[in-house]
């Protein structure tokens, strides 16, 4: 949404649910409630819509019958996801039809945390936010910033951060980023001018370091690796403390000590530099500052032997696999992973990652990291108005670049402890559970114990719920429309999800919540800001209130009166027109040329794109070359594409060796590997590291029996020699103990994990009883992590913590 700023003063830099007159309702009373609702409805229809039970967002048709979503099954029409729906989003189901779902409006008559809600109408609920928000802003002069808020990553989470960011004018939003993959979008952004996504369907050599693409998340890049490799056509690495599944497909499988491949990409880059087996042409035309990185990197001695001590991975394997990889290249590409930051040094690691795949010219290239195309949108504006009071977020000098999405786990601590530079009265958190998501979970308590306001939007009754005084209850994503989407790639598509059935109970989509709660806290919150800025004060003595107000965009509720349909409809037909509007709303899907390009070629293969249509390469070349014809000319070799040069998305228009801005901030402007970062595991403990499966999102999916018939819950994997020692067996419960917390799980004695390593799948280990199947599954992960960061974004660093384990 594009905001226009409308004043000339910019805003300053265990637990369980019992419900008071409630009753639970059985999967028998839940359907035929909905079907009692849908007496007028079409007895079948098939509803394009986008799932929601993981980030990736694959396109799916909803079938209903009776008014009963009864099937999910893939869209073809979607190039993303092409013709795919994994497990989970099968189950998608069952988050719609979960007996333990939110069904209305909740407010806490105990104290908090101990799960004592009555139920509430939603007038009742906004009244309440209504009442709390107009005493702390009061008492806070206000300071909009005193209300922070969350939000977990979905097509809705704009809609919430236009409320809470643009109109109500807090400056302390917090995501996901920073409790997973803020440091590798931002260190191959800064380096290579974008993130990308590596073309696992052209690449000939992969490395895949840490990431577990064949368990942890199914997608159809993920099959078109594991088709192409043991000797098919890609081979492929796979570099990880433990021999997972992905491992177990992988050609070569390198066992590797949490928190050394810093050390490990620097030894390739060394080998690939000394030996002079990187691209010459390549880099002379597109690197700047290459010989500043080239001395560092030489004289530094980052050789295979050095990192061999740290890394535990032999001199010659390192040799070897950087000899392949650019023996391979430019179809060669370090994976750049989609989870979490390991440790201290993650930005140092995701730069070099970046920089070795460039040396070998695998940067917008087919078979190398492809950075796609986008569809526009059109745009939707609101007025923001500026508060003179609001004061600038409380973590800005946490880390080097706190961006506006903040350090989760930093922000936490400066509220838990007391060290805010001004009181953070209150907080909305929007489809997000940092009470198990955000690393030490007592410090997460301690947080929201200090707010005198807590408002949760979810759709379950989650960990983080029991700690709000307000809980607002959204319907799932089959029961509601959200924002239309452009997804890049290299076959771009805008795809929508439509709403399959109308919100059960007395739950509402997102909008509207945010439509309702404006209304109620517009002219209130308005009469604050009167009492207390003075540029409000000023501008009064010569201009009309009441016209003052709904121009400078002091009305809440302005960006919310539509109905979100319209809104797609008006952001989608300024670009393609009504013709093209149409085949959206009824394949779910639209790109140009979209239906001539379709074909079905078997039963479960479909084209989106022809192959010379498919967007590879899209930088500028600098080269005399007709772009449009020649990048797309089939039979040209990927090699002499990745010789031309190039305009990268990045200020000096090539490959970023030296990051002179970043020295300035005082942080290494090149990769450069400290031992006073690696954290070291003392004798007889273990550095804790965790994971996910394709069957579980996170904890969002904890509560889904579908899923958990799959898993019901997690065990830790321990060195099978290791347990053997401290007598632990197969089954056994064990105590497993951090600086910060300890937690019980079973035992998973292994030789598939190296020593003085654990390692448990997060996503477990709910204590809301409200949550009927998840309650006390396994162990959550984040209870026992320890709360530091990295020095660059303030990531959460989530492989750094020290654990001791016993047999209970």
């Amino acid at each position: 949404m594009k905001v226009e700023i409308s004043r000339r003063r910019f805003l300053q830099g265990s637990v369980a649910l019992s419900i008071v007159g409630g009753t639970a309702l059985s999967q028998t009373s839940i359907l035929a409630e909905n079907a009692k609702k849908s007496k007028e409805l079409p007895l079948l229809k098939q509803v394009p819509t986008i799932c929601e039970m993981c980030v990736n967002k694959c396109a799916a048709i909803a079938t209903v019958k009776n008014g009963i979503v009864t099937k999910l099954d893939p869209n073809p029409y979607f190039p993303k996801s092409r013709n795919m729906l994994c497990a989970r989003g099968v189950a998608g189901i069952h988050a719609l039809y979960d007996p333990d779902r939110l069904k209305y409006p909740l407010i806490r008559t105990g104290q908090r945390g101990d799960g004592k809600y009555r139920r509430a109408s939603w007038d009742e609920a906004y009244a309440f936010i209504q009442e709390k928000l107009v005493k702390i802003l009061d008492e806070e002069k206000d300071n909009r910033s005193c209300i922070g808020y969350c939000a977990g990553e979905g097509l809705a989470e704009h809609t919430f951060k236009t409320f809470m960011a643009d109109k109500f004018g807090s400056s302390n939003f917090l995501n996901h980023s920073t409790i997973c993959l803020q440091t590798a979008v931002s260190g191959y952004t800064l380096t290579i001018g974008g993130y990308g996504q590596a073309d696992l369907e052209n690449a000939k050599y992969v490395i895949m370091a840490g990431a577990n693409r064949a368990e942890a998340i199914l997608t159809p890049d993920t099959m078109d690796m594991f088709k192409r490799t043991r000797g098919r056509g890609m081979k492929l690495v796979v570099v990880d403390p433990r021999f997972t599944n992905s491992a177990m497909h992988a050609d070569t499988y390198v066992p590797i000590k949490p928190g050394t491949d810093l050390a490990f990409v620097l030894a390739l880059t060394y080998v690939a530099i000394s030996d002079q087996i990187y691209n010459r042409s390549y880099v002379a035309k597109n690197f700047v500052d290459f010989d500043k990185y080239k001395k560092h990197i030489i004289e530094n001695e980052y050789t295979p032997e050095w990192a061999e001590k740290i890394t535990g991975i032999p001199a010659a394997t390192i040799c070897k696999i950087a000899h392949d990889f650019m023996a391979n290249a430019p179809q060669a590409v370090y994976y750049q992973g989609r989870r979490t930051t390991w440790s201290k040094n993650d930005f140092q690691l995701r730069r070099a990652m970046a920089l070795f795949s460039a040396l070998g010219g695998g940067i917008d290239v087919k078979g190398g990291i492809v950075f796609g195309k986008k569809l526009p949108l059109g745009e939707h504006t609101t007025t923001a108005p500026m508060y003179a009071q609001a004061k600038p977020r409380i973590d800005k000098n946490l880390a080097a670049v706190v961006g506006a999405t903040g350090t989760w786990v930093g922000w936490r601590n400066m509220v838990a402890e007391g060290k805010s530079p001004y009181p953070i009265r209150g907080m909305f958190v929007y489809k997000q559970n940092p009470m198990l998501s955000v690393p030490n979970t007592a410090k997460t308590r301690q947080m929201f114990e200090k707010m005198d306001l807590v408002v949760v939007i979810d759709t379950m009754p989650s960990d983080t719920a029991m700690m709000a005084d307000v809980i607002l209850p959204e319907c799932t994503y089959l029961e509601r429309e959200d924002p239309v989407q452009s997804f890049a790639g290299i076959e771009p598509a805008i795809a929508v999800r439509e709403k399959a059935i109308d919100p059960m109970y007395e739950t509402k989509p997102v909008i509207e919540i945010m439509r309702g709660l404006a209304q109620k806290l517009s002219k209130p919150l308005w009469e604050i800001t009167k009492k207390y800025d003075e540029d409000v004060q000023e501008e009064l003595e010569d201009t009309d209130e009441e016209e003052f107000y709904e121009e400078n965009g002091f009305d809440l509720s302005e960006p919310f009166m539509h109905s979100q349909e319209e809104t797609n409809k008006h952001l989608f037909v300024e670009k393609y027109g009504e013709e093209a509007w149409g085949i959206l709303r009824e394949k779910g899907v639209f790109y140009p040329n979209m239906l001539s390009y379709f074909k079905k070629i078997d039963n479960n293969t479909y084209q989106c794109y022809p192959k010379d249509r498919k967007f590879y390469s899209v930088l500028k070349l600098e080269e005399e070359y007709d772009a449009e014809t020649f990048l797309h000319d089939l039979c040209v070799n990927p090699v002499d594409i990745a010789d031309l040069k190039r305009s990268f998305n990045t200020p000096n228009k090539k490959v970023e060796c030296y990051l002179g801005s970043m020295e300035s901030r005082g942080v290494d402007p090149m990769p450069t590997w400290k031992d006073e970062e690696f954290v070291k595991v003392p004798s007889g403990q273990f550095k804790f590291i965790s994971g996910r499966h394709a069957q579980f999102t996170q904890n969002s999916s904890q509560n889904n029996i579908m899923l958990l018939e799959l898993m019901r819950e997690n065990y830790i994997w321990i060195n099978d020699q290791e347990a053997k020692a401290l007598g632990i067996a197969f089954g056994d419960t064990v105590e497993v103990s951090s600086r910060v917390g300890r937690v019980r799980i079973k035992a998973y004695p292994t030789p598939k994990i190296v020593p003085q390593t654990v390692f448990y799948i997060h996503g477990f280990g709910a204590k809301s009883e409200g949550l009927t199947f998840a309650y006390r599954n396994g162990a959550s992960d984040n209870e026992i992590i320890e709360d530091t960061i990295e020095p660059v974004h303030g990531c959460a660093n989530m492989h750094d913590t020290i654990v001791s384990i016993k047999k209970v």
